[in-house]
């Protein structure tokens, strides 16, 4: 799913598309790939940058079209021209902000009216943050769902491979596929408090073994 402009690879290659609201993180995600910021193309039509990432699996090399929109979700939706053939998906929220965890659910209505049955995973980022406003155990939007889910911290590089992984792993139907080399990535820009997130973790999977709550998903203490 190249862009006209764009040369194809003879490995496999599949579009991403990285939605949620503005001021997430998405594009601060992306460029964390040095590679794919140093061949991004910018697509004034939908007005979409779309940034080539490549990961080196023990199966051979695969490629996302990471597509990043330039913030035409802060104007409520994005044209379905963004979606289409969308092969995978990224929901970003951000933890420190519970507005953008409220509208997840909108975010994922509006990728599935267009891409079908596609693997997503849903992203908390910016969880190097002290005072995170969303809980770990306040997550359940995957579980109704069946997405996958990752705290994230874009900033300081932690856990960025995990959605590309569980992505390339879907997408390739073997389980046990894994990367054999780390992506180049751009400095950690932050240090996170990997005593803390790990405990944030724990529970995470603590909460995953209680039942769903019957409310719906803006219920927050």
């Amino acid at each position: 799913m190249a862009l006209p402009n764009q040369q194809t690879v003879d490995y496999p290659s599949f579009k991403l598309v990285i939605v949620g609201d503005g001021g997430t993180g998405k594009t601060t995600f992306v460029k964390r790939h040095l590679t794919g910021e140093f061949e991004k193309k910018y697509e004034p039509t939908i007005g979409v940058e779309v940034h080539p990432l490549d990961f080196f699996t023990n199966c051979g090399k695969i490629r996302f079209y990471c597509w990043d929109t330039a913030g035409q979700e802060k104007f409520g939706g994005l044209r379905d021209g963004y979606y289409i053939h969308g092969q995978c998906a990224i929901i970003m929220f951000d933890v420190t902000a519970r507005l953008t965890y409220k509208n997840v659910p909108t975010w994922h209505r509006d990728l599935c009216r267009v891409c079908e049955n596609i693997p997503i995973v849903l992203c908390g980022n910016k969880v190097d943050v002290k005072n995170r406003q969303v809980k770990a155990k306040q997550v359940t939007f995957h579980r109704k769902k069946n997405l996958q889910y990752y705290e994230i911290s874009a900033k300081s590089n932690y856990n960025f491979e995990k959605p590309f992984l569980y992505l390339t792993r879907k997408l390739a139907g073997d389980p046990n596929l894994h990367f054999v080399e780390s992506p180049a990535l751009a400095p950690p820009e932050v240090q996170i408090d990997l005593a803390a997130q790990q405990q944030h973790e724990a529970e995470l999977i603590q909460a995953a073994n209680q039942p769903l709550p019957d409310d719906d998903d803006d219920a927050f203490e």
